[in-house]
């Protein structure tokens, strides 16, 4: 079988400046991938993070011998095949090569085969798209009163869970004005590795009667022992993000995490997701379903997945001014699988 392939680079426009504790962010820049058989066409995407040692120039740089590869199994069937000449031919191998390109390829592969078997990805996958979670909703670092009407906002909208991002400076001021602003939400704090071992002790019981459900990535990711300390001694549950991109990274953050985060971006595609989400069944943790900054073009498949979850993070499209494709309707947090009218992930440009 011959299969075409494309990608470009899209930059989309934030609705507004969007802060965590490592910058600030107005624009985000996301790859696309579309690959197709000459009768149905799969569409991918992924935002890649600085964070992790990737860009937008380095996937592009990366995405010809990607998709070569694709080319040369031929049957977008073979996705294990697939997935593996992915690792085989991104730079730097597995552990270290351009995941977030890999993913985009991977969700347009995925995309592809069940828009030719004519189901959604959820059915792909044997999933029951009512077991999906509810998505929070993430207000970013800004102003107390700022925060606080923004959560608001989307309180009123119909987000009953927020993500609340913090940094090193005034976490509780923070947290408590969005609290006190939503006494009815649920609350996660995240602060991306802001923090040191004795700030976060400090600061974790400090939030502990905000009814706090979960702090995500308290320290940088190459502090295991502090991470592990901070959980020995802190009240709220603690989510690993950071410091576990792939399956392979679970056996070491079971030692002191409650939940593990899984985003396709990071892990490099749908198949090493699922394997991140049995292998943290298999060492009793939880799991949340995240996503970057992202357009539908990613953000769909991995809608797709959440019923696999416990926990939700998908709003990485709402947070656009404008987004060029559709995907999955995510209403007032409510993932809703059912409304999607096309096979596949559901994702097309508008």
């Amino acid at each position: 079988m011959t299969l075409s392939t494309s990608f470009e680079r899209v930059d989309l426009a934030l609705a507004d400046p969007f802060r965590i504790s490592r910058g600030t962010t107005a624009t985000t820049a996301n790859v696309v991938v579309r690959i197709s058989d000459g009768e149905h066409a799969g569409i991918g995407g992924a935002a890649p993070s600085a964070r992790y040692g990737e860009s937008v120039d380095s996937a592009e740089a990366a995405l010809p011998d990607l998709l070569a590869a694709v080319g040369d199994v031929g049957d977008p069937h073979a996705i294990a095949r697939i997935e593996r000449r992915l690792r085989e031919a991104s730079p730097g191998g597995a552990d270290h090569g351009e995941a977030a390109a890999r993913a985009a390829v991977s969700i347009a592969v995925h995309d592809l085969v069940a828009t030719r078997l004519d189901l959604p990805l959820y059915r792909y996958f044997g999933l029951d798209p009512t077991e999906a979670p509810r998505s929070s909703y993430t207000v970013g670092i800004d102003d107390p009163g700022r925060m606080a009407e923004r959560a608001r906002a989307a309180f009123d909208d119909g987000f009953g869970i927020l993500k609340v991002k913090v940094d090193e400076e005034r976490p509780r001021e923070r947290v408590a004005a969005v609290r006190e602003a939503v006494p009815e939400a649920t609350l996660r704090v995240d602060a991306n590795e802001a923090w040191t071992p004795d700030e976060a002790v400090r600061i974790v019981e400090d939030l502990a009667d905000h009814g706090i459900e979960f702090v995500e990535q308290p320290l940088p990711a190459d502090d295991p022992a502090g991470l592990a300390r901070v959980s020995e001694r802190a009240s709220i549950p603690v989510a690993a993000d950071e410091s576990c991109l792939r399956a392979s990274g679970v056996p070491a953050v079971a030692e002191w995490a409650d939940v593990v985060v899984v985003k396709l971006a990071k892990c490099g595609g749908l198949r090493e997701a699922v394997r991140t989400f049995h292998v943290a069944r298999a060492h009793g943790l939880e799991v949340m379903i995240g996503c970057m900054v992202e357009s539908n073009a990613s953000l769909a498949a991995a809608c797709h997945l959440a019923p696999m979850a416990e926990y939700a993070d998908l709003d990485g499209s709402l947070l656009l001014a404008d987004d060029p494709f559709d995907g999955v309707p995510v209403r007032g947090g409510a993932i809703d699988l059912g409304a999607v009218d096309r096979s596949g992930s559901g994702a097309r440009r508008r």
